[in-house]
């Protein structure tokens, strides 16, 4: 079986071809579902253009001999540093949901986050694999159903708690309006949804005061934001704009993530994502301060192509990737990254959410 598995997996070379293959297999329906925006899809068109504005700047004579890609979040060893982010209704991907995710993240190396609106579920997921979990929490009860939702995470293993805070209205995403389509997670996602619109930082304070494990805020996006946070003690900040999927007219997430680190001071690790694609991205992010990365539309094009076999996949490519630029860029290993590293540029290409793929060629299929 794993095997098979490998084998599965090993066919793609290039990233482009586990896009290519999600495509081919998924409805327009699910393809506009993974890959739309909010409104205009401004926001998600500047993820992309804001890590294109940003180029590498390679220092030369360095010994290279050998090359470190891990990195360590919370104390655990990461094979290199990048999370699996929280997807809602990842099953309608891969059958197997967050369960496979967790099983590619486990077998090669990194951390997945699992969202409270995937399936399999909190305890199944928990169960299906080992390796670093953290669980998400939409919050769609009272107090009590939060608390009842963190005994649940810490009893079941996960080794970290978050909870997103960029939702307290949810959006317009006009390819689903569009088509009339409705997800069958969004209905879900929607039921209590005046929870998590109420959420405030007292809140924050209390699920901090309560839990054994770190706590993450999934969505902070300026310095005001990040400074109260730390000021409660919370862990980690997960600089996000949820991909470009809540606020449309937004910040790209790699420009958020500067003054968010500036105002962390080292009180709290750094998690962000929002249109990174390519290993380059990634070291980019590492440069400007990020402890990690998240990806989320990149390893789902993995499950929709080859189940958890894509989703492994998808992240030794990113190695093989950030394991050529950091040879070149003269670094031999991600704690040799800081600011030095990277430096405004001109973007070639024109951004939209696979504009980090260029030989993608998909006849007669709309992007």
């Amino acid at each position: 079986m794993a095997e098979a598995a490998d084998e599965a997996g090993s066919q793609f070379l290039i990233l482009h071809e586990l896009v290519k293959a999600a495509r081919l297999k998924l409805s327009d329906d699910l393809w506009d579902y993974l890959t739309g925006g909010a409104d205009s899809e401004t926001t998600l068109r500047r993820n992309r253009l804001a890590l294109d504005a940003l180029a590498l700047r390679p220092r030369v004579l360095r010994d290279v001999a050998r090359i470190d890609c891990s990195g360590t979040l919370f104390g655990w060893k990461l094979r290199i540093p990048v999370v699996l982010a929280p997807i809602g209704s990842v099953e309608v991907f891969d059958p197997g949901g967050a369960a496979a995710a967790a099983a590619a993240a486990a077998g090669f190396g990194v951390p997945t986050m699992v969202s409270s609106v995937s399936e399999p579920g909190l305890e199944a997921t928990a169960a299906s694999a080992g390796g670093h979990k953290i669980f998400q929490l939409y919050v769609r009860g009272d107090a009590a159903w939060v608390d009842d939702h963190l005994r649940r995470a810490e009893a079941a293993g996960y080794e970290a708690f978050c909870l997103t805070v960029d939702t307290a209205v949810y959006s317009r995403r006009e390819r689903d309006i569009a088509k009339r389509y409705i997800p069958a997670g969004r209905r879900r996602d929607l039921l209590g949804q005046d929870y998590q619109a109420a959420l405030n930082w007292e809140d924050v304070k209390r699920v901090k005061s309560k839990l054994k494990i770190p706590l993450i805020l999934k969505g902070i996006a300026t310095a005001e934001d990040a400074e109260l946070a730390c000021k409660l003690g919370v862990d980690c900040l997960y600089v996000s704009n949820h991909g470009g999927r809540q606020l449309d007219h937004g910040r790209s997430a790699i420009e958020m993530l500067p003054e968010v680190a500036a105002a962390a001071r080292g009180r709290a690790q750094i998690i962000v994502d929002g249109g990174f694609c390519r290993g380059t991205d990634i070291l980019k992010a590492l440069a400007l301060g990020a402890t990690a990365v998240g990806i989320g539309r990149l390893y789902c094009y993995g499950l929709a192509a080859a189940g958890a076999a894509g989703a492994a996949r998808v992240l030794e490519l990113l190695e093989a990737e950030i394991h050529t630029a950091l040879g070149l860029i003269g670094a031999a290993a991600i704690t040799d990254l800081d600011k030095t590293c990277v430096a405004a540029a001109a973007p070639v290409t024109v951004p939209h959410v696979l504009s980090a793929f260029p030989l993608l060629d998909l006849p007669e299929r709309r992007y």
